[in-house]
């Protein structure tokens, strides 16, 4: 697989290209399934509608990935945090984690309660082409953490954060609990048919260096290192929003780092080099222009000409992105960075 061989930095016949959140809403074929099933959450939890929306970005734009249609707050609402998606706000927890008996009654067992995901896995791969690679995710330990604590999505972070400055040993036994359960989690994705795993950090910039790096960057470095001392064939990708100016400091055994699109690809190159693949980091919005398109792919192509890459955004996909666009990409992609 193409996208396999990037991750371990092997030569590869063009530069790999796939994109985050690329099963999704900007696809008629998508919204055709939503249509017909009614919510995102039970989407999420049926397995042949995870394998229909999984693969239909690699029939329709033919990327070398397909990334396991779920959600990373699947795995919080299984520890006993009950979900639902509101229209205008998103993902919102009516029960939080404030108090260590919140803790207490967490399931330390919900990774057994995800078979759902595990048979969607089964089932992408039994029916995705041999030479493209599944991929499987988790969010980090810190965002699920902050949205257990929050309840949804934030701007200030202020509960989070009030926790990590009065009472940190409490965050970090919440956040020790979360990296048990991702570990079996992205285990359990592994042994059902994925290829590489992906850890999302959404909201790692949110939090200043230092508390970056205790809070954050260390519980996914301790993922890494698990699951590589397991599974050692199996690429790991980590990804954390918004910290280019941490990136000095950061490790581990990760096989792949992710760049978000405020980040300059030669800065990340600069400071990486070649220890790992960097993947990214085009801006989710040049999809609306052909020509803009153009312009980003030529220009990270060429700082990356030579270098272990793998193309994508630097974040996830607009859901008012033309499908003609998304497919002009891939394809541009393929074509710049051919070594034919």
């Amino acid at each position: 697989m193409i996208f396999i061989d990037a991750c371990f930095g092997k030569e590869t016949p063009y530069t790999p290209v796939w994109m985050m959140r690329q099963a999704g809403r900007y696809l008629p074929e998508y919204m055709e399934v939503r249509k017909r099933v009614g919510s995102f959450l039970d989407m999420t939890r049926d397995p042949e509608v995870v394998k229909e929306v999984t693969i239909q970005p690699i029939d329709i734009l033919d990327v070398d990935a397909a990334i396991l249609f779920s959600d990373i707050l699947n795995l919080p609402m299984e520890m006993g945090l009950p979900l639902r998606f509101e229209k205008g706000v998103g993902p919102v927890f009516d029960k939080t984690v404030s108090t260590e008996e919140d803790i207490d009654n967490l399931d330390s067992k919900a990774d057994e309660k995800l078979r759902y995901v595990y048979e969607g896995v089964r089932l992408i791969r039994k029916n995705l082409p041999s030479n493209k690679a599944l991929i499987g995710f988790a969010g980090s330990p810190c965002t699920i953490a902050t949205y257990m604590v929050e309840g949804r999505g934030s701007k200030q972070y202020a509960k989070i954060k009030k926790l990590l400055y009065t009472n940190p040993m409490m965050l970090h036994r919440l956040l020790s609990f979360n990296t048990k359960e991702t570990i079996e989690y992205l285990k359990k994705q592994i042994e059902a048919g994925a290829d590489a795993v992906m850890i999302f950090d959404s909201w790692g910039g949110a939090l200043e260096k230092e508390k970056f790096f205790e809070f954050s960057w260390n519980y996914m470095k301790e993922i890494a290192k698990e699951i590589k001392s397991l599974y050692p064939h199996i690429p790991v990708i980590g990804f954390s929003k918004g910290v280019g100016l941490y990136m000095d400091g950061m490790d581990g055994e990760f096989d792949v780092i992710g760049v978000d699109w405020n980040t300059p690809i030669e800065y990340a190159l600069n400071i990486f080099k070649n220890r790992y693949t960097l993947q990214g980091n085009l801006e989710p919005t040049r999809l609306y222009s052909k020509s803009a398109i153009k312009e980003g792919v030529e220009k990270i192509a060429s700082v990356m000409k030579g270098n272990r890459h793998i193309f994508n955004l630097g974040h996830g996909i607009l859901p008012d992105v033309p499908v003609e666009n998304a497919k002009y990409f891939v394809k541009l992609v393929k074509e710049v960075t051919s070594i034919k």
